[in-house]
Parts: C-alpha cells; structure tokens; sequence
C-alpha cells in the first residue's frame, strides 16, 4: 500500500510539475484584426458603380428604375427593372435583380435629393419615391469603439512587459510584482558550485560562519543548553577579502533555502517598493525556514539616518531600512532565518542595525596574512599548469597588502602571460611578471623619453633606492626600473614588513626614502621636476595622520581628531578649532621639511653610490636589491621575517580537530 501510495504521489507530483499553458494576449489582436478585415471586405455593396446626380435623372426619365433606397440618410441605391438591367447589363442574370444594387450616389441632403426626384419624374402616373433604410454596419461600428481601447491597453501593455524585463531577477514581468522580492533563491536543486573548501586565508570568520550553518543543521545541539539562534551576522572588511565568496560558500554548504540579494535591489524609483520588498523576502524566508537571507552591500539601504529636519531626499532609503530593523527585530518572529549582510563600510551604518539582536555577530574579513595568502595561491593554482620552480610560500613573501581578488587576478594574469609567450606551463617569472603588472601597471617600453629626462628619472629612482637601503626601518628594496609603467615614468618595488603596529620613526624614515627622489634632483641638477607628484601626495597623507590621527606630534600632544564613525565627512563644522588647523599645518609642514633634509644628508653623504646606482640604471633599465647590495653592501640591520608553521604543527592540529569531531558526533548519537 505504501508503495502504492507512493507511486501515487510521484505521479501527482509530475502532473503538477507540468507547466501550464498560459493565455496569450496575442489572440486578441489577431480576432480584432480579422474581425476589422471582415468589416471591410465582407459588409456592403461591392459590384456597385458610384454615379453622379445627372445620370440618375436620365434613368428617371427613361424609366429604367425598379427602386431606389436611402441608406443611413447618406448612400442611395438605385436598382434597375428588366429593361434598364437589359440597357446596361446585359450579361447580367435576373436572379440578382432586387439583390445588388446597380449604381449608387452620394446624396448631400435628403430633403433636396427628394425634390429633385420630384421634379426628374413630374407628370409620371407612377413616380418613384426612396425607401429610407437603417443599416448598420457591425463590424466597423464595433472596431471604432474597441480599437483606440485596444491600442491604449496594447501600449501600456507594452510599457508594463520593458519594465517588468528591467525589473530584475525577482522582479516579475509586470508592473503588480513590482513590490515584490527579487532575491535569488539557492537550494538543493540549484547547482552551487562553491563550498568551504574554496575559501582559504579566512579560517577565523570561516569558523563563525560554519557555526551559523551547523546550527541551522543541528539546532538540538545549541538549543538543548538554552542558546538562541543568532539572527544576523555582519560581514566587514576592505573589498576584496571574500566576503561575497564566503556567503557563497554558505549557499553551497547550508541544506537550507539561501537567499541572496544586493542592497541596491531594494532601491527603486517609487515610493514604498523597497520597504515591500523587504517584507515579502522575509515572507518567503520564513515560509521556507529554516533558511538564510543573504544581503550584499548593505551600506545601499542601511546607511545612518539623518537628523536634520532639512533632509528630506532619503525618506525611501530610510523606510526601508525601517522595515529592515522591524523585520529583524519586530514583534513579529523570525526563528529559522538567519541574516548574513556583506559591506566594506560598516561605520556609516545606522546603529539601530548594528545593536545586538539584529545584528548579533560582527566578523572582520581582514586582509590574508602570509600564511593566509599562501592557502589562497594554492586554492587559486588547483586548475592551473605549474612548472616545478613556482614557490608558493616564495609568491605569498612577495605579496604583502593583497587580497584574495588580487591573488586570483595575479594568477590569471600569469596564466595569461605564459599563454602569451606559448609555454608549456606557468613558470616562476610569470608569476613575478604578474605581481609588477598589477602592483606598476602595463610596461612601455615604446614611449619617447629623451636623454636628459631618462637621467633625471634614473636619479630619480636612485635616490628613493639610496635613501630605503640605508634607513634603518625604511621597506627593504626588491628592484628598481626605469622602464614606463601605467602613469609612471619610472618605479622602485619595496617588500613592506608586514607589522601590526608602526613606531614614529618608522613613519619618519618611511618619509625620507619617500623624498629621496626629489632630494636627488635637487642635489644633481640643483632643481626640481612635477615627477615627484605621488611623493608628496603620499609624503602628506602621512605626516598629516601622524599629526592629526595618532597623535605622534609633541605640538598637539596625546591628541586625535580621527572620526572612527565615518560621520565626519558629512559633518558642517571641523572637530578643532581654526588656531588648531594652523598649528596642524605648521606641524606637517615641518616634519615634511625635516624629512627632505634628513633625505638630501643622507644622499650627499653617499654621492658616489648614488651616481654609480643611477649609471648603472641608465645602462640595464632594472637593478635588483643584489646591484645595492655591491654598492653599498649588506644592511646591518636584520629583517625580522615571519616563518610558515611546519607541516608536523600542521598535522597535529588537523588530527586534534578530528578528534574535537568525533567527541562531538559521539554526543550528539548519546
């Protein structure tokens, strides 16, 4: 019977699982169209010669006529007897007599079209008089009145089908499904492709993460002990990091409904969209509980709120974000769904969304770290052809500041270089290649560049080598070129120390190396070029911060004018006062002078290795750190380097969290 049933079942599921045939509107036109054809060619006379008024006078007086009808007070029809159809027709049969209509003419008025038969037929014994007929014409009569509806609905038709196309993924094909959801639905019939093991260099936010989809899975294992369900989790970090990427890994992990949805989608041009999207996505999510709710780039409706009574422009954004907050914290309840929202600008958010209960997890995404970058080359290099020399734990040291994005462009960008040069496999140049393009730009080798602008450019880049290798806590150099990148004529590649906190003499010499080049103009050519623009944009930007944000001033004192909230930007008035300002400007105005004057001692002191650093760049184009190091020898100061944990650390690890997971599996079966 069970089986019976079954069968049942599943035959019942296939009957629904048909799609169903929907009316087409497009049969309206076409009955309407043959409905207007047949009004023309199938309603009145269609053999009927059209005569003038002096013809038909003639055939008065000849007595020609059997009768005449008046149609409608506009059309005569005159119909002849025997002897003028024998007159004027004679092929025609007399069974079509008193059937067609032989002439017609068109009549201006009815009483003086009745005089003038009067007077054609006087002294007639049996004169004939019209017959007024009424006919209508249904056909014509009916396309006259539906036809301009027809074509208004045609057109806002029309209208509402572009829009509901523009509308979106979710968004329907008409104008009634505007307010509705446009999230993506993933379940277990949609073909996610990306899971945990795709996201590397993120253990720590991938832990919480994996926690949130256990639960959803497992709730009896947190709900047993009186834990509660966490209603949101935030994901913040710079762009690039795998926020994104981890939500989708969740999609691809969670045996539960995800929805997925950009912020932006929730924004539209008329008034309470937004807020009614919202409640139907949480409709659905709770219809389909347990489920997650996937919001990417949140900062597009749930940015803070203003105060001013002024601002009146946002009043759409801020009913949405309203609806949001009641959604997520409301009187309402929301058990089975989860909230995970992505955003690289957490401090402009409302702190409404922000408090506990909404959002009850933060997790900070943060730029890989060695260890992380190397797991991430090696996630990215899985469905590439390697040659035996590429090094991962070399290319994660030569990698300081990326991102996951910019680890996968570097390894496409390789892919795409070897391809270029028909190698076999991806090599450890191409690799190297890569890192410049992203970090320089596109070489060009074919730009015009005279003598004397090609030697102040190699003195140029010398004098930012000299400076670095002989500054204690400057970046230590990998190489230098003067070979046009993107906007720049020329480029030194530093490897920066990858530091948790930064000293003020780390800052200070970091400024020197960076005023060396226009140092070394100076003390070569006893003038300076535009060519230090990026220098002195750089050189500021720090000495400001230094000053103004962390407090490394003696002038200011222990003292920071840094908004962490982000609201400063949109803020009338400046958080110091005017006297202050200027002291800041003095204040930055002399650590920048300081700097370039420490930069031109150190390049005078060291003359001869600056000249034969800058010659040698005139000749081959590129010098590497082991060109600096003849010149000036080795740097006295040791590198601290961080070190990769050994594979056996590793393996343990991995055997102790087998270990956590048998212990638990154990007593979830007890």
């Amino acid at each position: 019977m069970e089986n019976n049933n079954s069968f049942e079942n599943f035959s019942n599921n296939k009957n629904d699982n048909k799609p169903k045939k929907k009316f087409s509107f497009y049969w309206i036109y076409v009955i309407l169209t043959a409905i207007f054809l047949g009004s023309i060619f199938f309603n009145g006379p269609k053999n009927a010669e059209e005569i003038d008024k002096g013809k038909l006078i003639t055939l008065l007086r000849d007595k020609d006529v059997e009768k005449i009808d008046l149609v409608n007070g506009e059309i005569a029809e005159i119909y002849l007897n025997e002897k003028g159809l024998h007159k004027y027709f004679p092929n025609e049969k007399s069974n079509n007599f008193n059937q067609i209509p032989n002439y017609t003419l068109r009549i201006g008025s009815v009483e003086r079209f009745e005089q003038d038969l009067e007077t054609a037929q006087e002294g007639f014994e049996n004169p004939i008089y019209p017959h007024v007929v009424k006919r209508h014409n249904w056909g014509t009569e009916i396309i006259s009145w539906i036809l301009p509806i027809v074509l208004i609905f045609g057109f806002w038709f029309l209208i509402i089908r572009m829009m509901g196309r523009n509308g979106g993924a979710g968004g329907g094909g008409n104008v009634f499904n505007i307010g509705k959801s446009q999230a993506k639905l993933y379940d277990n019939t949609s073909d996610i492709k990306v899971t945990f093991k795709d996201v590397a260099g993120l253990e720590e936010a991938k832990e919480e993460v994996v926690e949130v989809v256990d639960f959803l899975k497992n709730p009896k294992k947190y709900t047993r002990l009186g834990g509660k369900i966490p209603k949101g989790v935030l994901l913040v970090g710079p762009p690039g990091t795998g926020k994104t990427l981890l939500a989708k890994s969740v999609a691809g992990e969670a045996n539960v409904p995800f929805f997925s949805i950009s912020g932006s989608d929730f924004v539209e041009m008329f008034v309470g969209v937004g807020a009614s999207r919202v409640r139907d996505l949480f409709k659905q999510a709770k219809e389909k509980s347990p489920s997650i709710i996937f919001i990417d780039e949140i900062d597009a409706i749930g940015r803070a709120r203003s105060k001013s009574p002024m601002s009146g422009g946002n009043d759409e954004r801020e009913s949405t974000l309203n609806q949001l907050l009641t959604e997520m914290d409301g009187f309402g309840t929301n058990s089975g769904v989860i909230v995970i929202a992505a955003t690289n600008r957490a401090d402009i958010l409302d702190k409404a969304l922000m408090r506990a209960g909404r959002f009850d997890r933060q997790i900070y995404v943060e730029l890989p770290d060695l260890i992380g970058r190397k797991e991430i080359f090696e996630v990215h290099m899985r469905k590439l052809k390697l040659a035996d020399d590429v090094d991962k734990e070399f290319l994660a040291k030569q990698t300081p500041g990326f991102s996951g994005a910019d680890i996968a462009n570097v390894c496409n960008e390789a892919a795409l270089i070897a391809a270029r040069r028909n190698k076999e496999s991806i090599e450890k140049q191409d690799f190297l290649d890569a890192i410049d393009r992203i970090v320089g730009g596109l070489e060009k080798k074919n730009k015009v560049i005279t003598d004397s602008e090609k030697k102040v450019i190699a003195f140029h880049e010398a004098g930012h080598a000299t400076t670095s290798w002989l500054l204690e806590f400057a970046h230590p150099l990998v190489k230098v070129t003067i070979v046009p990148r993107g906007k720049a004529l020329g480029a030194a590649w530093y490897l920066p120390n990858e530091r948790q906190i930064t000293t003020k003499e780390q800052m200070y010499h970091e400024m020197i190396a960076t005023l060396g080049g226009r140092a070394a103009e100076q003390l070569i050519f006893g003038h300076i070029s535009t060519g230090a623009l990026s220098d002195l944009e750089k050189v500021t930007k720090q000495a400001t911060a230094m000053v103004a944000y962390y407090g490394l001033d003696e002038r200011i004192g222990n003292r920071s004018y840094y908004d962490s909230t982000g609201q400063q930007d949109y803020s009338l008035t400046k958080p110091f006062s005017d006297k202050t300002a200027e002291i800041i400007d003095e204040q930055v105005s002399k650590i920048i002078e300081s700097a370039y004057q420490e930069a031109l001692r150190i390049l005078s002191e060291n003359l001869d290795g600056l000249t034969q650093l800058a010659n040698k760049l005139i000749d081959k184009e590129v010098v590497f750190g082991d060109d600096l190091e003849m010149i000036f020898g080795k740097r006295p100061w040791v590198k601290e380097e961080l070190e990769f944990p050994k594979e056996e650390n590793k393996q343990d690890e991995e055997t102790v969290s087998q270990q956590d997971n048998e212990s638990t599996s154990q007593q979830d079966n007890e």
